[in-house]
């Protein structure tokens, strides 16, 4: 009865009156920017990737956390089971052709992802100690609601927060990990979940500086390590690429016939499972990013929007890419499996035992990174509820830190003991996922003229396009009359 409830949930809210306007935002932005994201590659590289070693990249002040730490904590935030089991189930549900939309919602995401970084950054907040914090939930409010005078704008950030929070539920992490190792291994699914709510409980009591800590060195090794393993595969199959290349974009457009295990796909299915699981695995348009982005020491918000785009390409053009291209030129694909299992079958065809193994501790290490990083976008979420009420806020994020990783235990409990699948579990996923990404993108529409007005800005700086206009203040609070009234609204003295 619940499953079924979920399954048709799932199909209301990813019907195609929102799947368009999901990709309207997405084209226009990145057309009204003249493809930045593309035609300004080489610049976005060199100030993310390029830059992990310069004192501006690791940068930090009390308050804040560098703009390298802000990105380890994201990229582990989004590089997780969506890598794994989320493009595996896109396939097994979608086809082949759902890897194309994935791809098309990268392209414009990349570009959504910078929107929603820079206008998290410019927005950002300060609290009594000094510390850095924003996200949507602050360009609403601040941004839709003072500076625009639409109340809405308040509206629009209190249902944010509500659907952003109830994604805490969903446990994906430990799910997709306890389902590998019990493929593998046999190990009960509910042991490894106890486990992993332990070691998750450990890393997030010291909150952010320890989960930055341990992001900035296991991030980076465990990216690269993976795609190693998942590129071997490809050339391994390498005869099979072209075919699975052209099957891709045929079947987006034409859908995917049963075969084997495969039940079949239509064009919508593939583009409804695409598009979610590509939102779900890079997170653009969701608002979670602009999160621990707005705490990191940047010059400038959009500079820290770079980052934004490049944690996309990092994680769909190239991570999710390589683990579909595995799954697809490996032939598994129609074999009826699903979620992680699906992946591990493609790793296990190519490397044996080994490969099981391999994967094992890729997900223990991506659902960490993950788990973790999201740890850091709910406890800025309540900070911004609590804001007025420090106290209660502090022993409210005291609460939760038990809270959050004990939730593993009972979504996984419930979803192995009615003996449902990963099907249920990713569609439950698309549920909680869609009222964040609507009200985000509802937002960065309503404040596409104050980021035109940031994205200006930049390119008068950094590109010399343009006048710099003196009268322009690079983060909104730099604004001292600003500053003194949204001080006494955190404060309590104004309402």
């Amino acid at each position: 009865m619940i499953a079924d409830f979920i399954f048709k949930l799932e199909s209301i809210f990813w019907g195609l009156p929102f799947i368009i306007f999901v990709m309207l935002v997405g084209f226009y932005f990145t057309v009204r920017s003249g493809f930045f994201p593309f035609v300004k590659f080489g610049h976005i590289l060199k100030y993310t990737a390029g830059s992990i070693r310069n004192n501006e990249s690791n940068a930090k002040k009390d308050g804040s956390i560098s703009p390298f730490e802000a990105v380890c904590i994201a990229i582990g935030g989004c590089v997780g089971a969506g890598n794994i089991s989320g493009v595996a189930s896109a396939i097994a549900v979608g086809g082949p052709g759902a890897i194309f939309w994935l791809w098309i919602w990268a392209f414009f995401g990349m570009m959504v992802k910078l929107v929603e970084t820079s206008l998290g950054c410019y927005y950002r907040s300060q609290d009594e100690k000094g510390e850095y914090y924003g996200g949507p939930m602050e360009y609403m409010e601040k941004g839709i609601g003072r500076e625009m005078g639409i109340k809405f704008g308040y509206v629009l950030g209190a249902a944010f927060c509500v659907g952003f929070i109830l994604q805490f539920i969903q446990g994906s992490q430990a799910y997709t990990i306890s389902e590998m190792l019990n493929n593998s291994f046999k190990i009960p699914m509910m042991a490894t979940t106890v486990v992993y709510t332990i070691i998750i409980l450990y890393v997030v009591w010291k909150g952010t500086p320890r989960i930055a800590k341990f992001a900035t060195i296991i991030v980076p090794i465990m990216c690269v390590v993976y795609l190693l393993g998942g590129i071997i595969i490809v050339i391994l199959n390498i005869q099979n690429v072209p075919s699975v290349i052209q099957m891709i974009f045929k079947d987006a457009f034409t859908g995917t016939a049963a075969a084997g295990g495969f039940v079949g796909a239509t064009v919508t299915t593939a583009l409804r499972s695409g598009l979610n699981r590509s939102i779900n695995s890079n997170e653009a348009g969701q608002g979670s990013s602009p999160l621990i982005h707005s705490s990191a020491n940047t010059v400038h918000p959009m500079r820290q929007g770079l980052w934004g785009a490049f944690e996309v390409f990092v994680d769909t053009i190239i991570v999710c890419s390589v683990t579909a291209i595995a799954i697809l030129c490996t032939g598994v694909w129609s074999n009826g499996e699903t979620g992680a299992t699906l992946t591990m079958t493609a790793f296990e065809t190519s490397y044996g035992m080994f490969g099981r193994i391999f994967m094992g501790i890729m997900a223990v290490l991506f659902g960490l990174t993950t788990t973790a990083g999201w740890y850091t976008y709910y406890v800025a979420v309540i900070r911004h509820l609590l804001r007025k009420k420090t106290v209660l806020r502090d022993n409210i994020i005291q609460v939760f830190k038990v809270l959050f990783p004990c939730m593993n235990i009972i979504i996984v409990g419930y979803i192995t003991m009615s003996g449902n699948d990963a099907d249920l579990f990713w569609s439950l996923v698309s549920c909680v996922l869609a009222v964040p990404v609507f009200t985000n993108l509802i937002a960065l529409v309503i404040l596409r003229k104050k980021f035109w007005e940031i994205f200006k800005d930049y390119k008068a700086r950094y590109f010399g396009i343009g006048k710099v206009d003196p009268d322009f203040h690079v983060f909104y609070e730099d604004n001292i009359d600003i500053k003194n009234r949204e001080e006494s609204i955190r404060k309590g003295l104004e309402h």
